[in-house]
């Protein structure tokens, strides 16, 4: 069965310099969903979320808009921005488990409120032709809680449901829930997609001989840390190209020139590298290590040398091993 293979919105990562050089140097990737779009009752579009959206901003990729919101009035605004970008599709956002974000009942804290989730998709299904699709958790508190949810949603003509296999409570602590998956798949008619710890070739031939009638797989935090990995799927090999780290290098060159250029401040643009640097060290002989280097560095010039000497110093281990 051919596959897809989706990268899921991470808040703060994912945005359009990320999917742009993530594209260039890897690839692999079908589909890219932005991170979301969150109005906190204000109806303007903020112009982080513009530039992030704009067409030319996105020119080589296919890119799906998403909305973080409670609130039917947010939706159709947001709706008709991105129709205006010339999008065609809109995800809703019912999976993000922080708190900051659950106690106002939002992401996977909306979960266990069918009746307002029945009432959003009534009035976006009824006041505009763009397609909707959603991002969700099993629940916020168990996972029975989308079950509770499912048989409402089948009015409505869903492009399709991604399903994080945890609950929010949950975090991304503890193993996906891939009995309460199976029973998703038993209780709907919509188009599922599966997403949660798709980290390596082997773990995803796993979950693709569990879940054989799945043909869509979305990948999050496994994107960043292991970037080859939706090559290597599509290859269906878990041999890493000879020049891995070559690679990983000009990735993390192209990334850092564009938020040199995007943020004001060495500080600034330290921290937003360190928190990539948290994810990109896995795959590096010495993780813990790498990560105390990077977090030691405290202008362009000392992390320009800690970048360097980390990549030398794997460089060199790969020649001997």
């Amino acid at each position: 069965m051919p596959i897809t293979l989706l990268s899921s919105p991470l808040q703060g990562f994912t945005d359009f310099r990320f999917r742009n050089a993530f594209h260039k140097y890897f690839g692999g990737v079908d589909t890219f969903y932005s991170p979301y779009i969150r109005l906190n009752g204000k109806f303007v579009i903020k112009p982080a979320y513009e530039r992030d959206l704009l067409v030319k901003n996105n020119s080589t990729l296919t890119v799906i808009p998403q909305i973080m919101t409670n609130d039917a009035e947010e939706f159709l605004f947001v709706a008709k921005y991105v129709k205006s970008l010339g999008y065609n599709e809109l995800n809703w956002n019912l999976g993000c488990p922080y708190p900051m974000v659950t106690n106002r009942g939002m992401g996977s804290g909306l979960i266990c409120q069918p009746t307002k989730i029945d009432e959003i998709l009534d009035r976006v299904h009824s006041e505009t032709d763009l397609i909707v699709s959603m991002k969700m958790r099993m629940g916020y508190e168990h996972a029975q809680e989308i079950l509770e949810v499912f048989p409402l949603l089948e009015k409505y003509p869903l492009k399709n449901i991604a399903i994080h296999a945890r609950i929010g409570k949950q975090l991304y602590k503890g193993g996906v829930d891939l009995a309460a998956f199976q029973k998703c798949i038993e209780s709907t008619n919509h188009k599922l997609y599966y997403n949660g710890d798709i980290t390596s070739v082997e773990g995803f031939r796993a979950m693709q001989e569990r879940f054989p009638s799945i043909d869509h797989w979305m990948i999050g935090r496994g994107l960043i840390a292991e970037p080859f990995l939706p090559q290597m799927i599509k290859a269906d090999t878990t041999v890493y190209p000879e020049n891995r780290f070559e690679v990983l290098s000009k990735f993390h060159d192209t990334l850092f020139s564009e938020f040199e250029q995007s943020l004001s401040g060495a500080k600034h643009i330290t921290l937003k590298m360190l928190s990539y640097w948290e994810y990109f060290a896995q795959p590096f002989s010495n993780p813990k290590k790498v990560v105390k280097k990077i977090k030691k560095a405290n202008t362009i010039e000392a992390y320009d040398r800690a970048v360097k000497e980390i990549f030398e110093a794997e460089a060199e281990l790969s020649f001997y091993y």
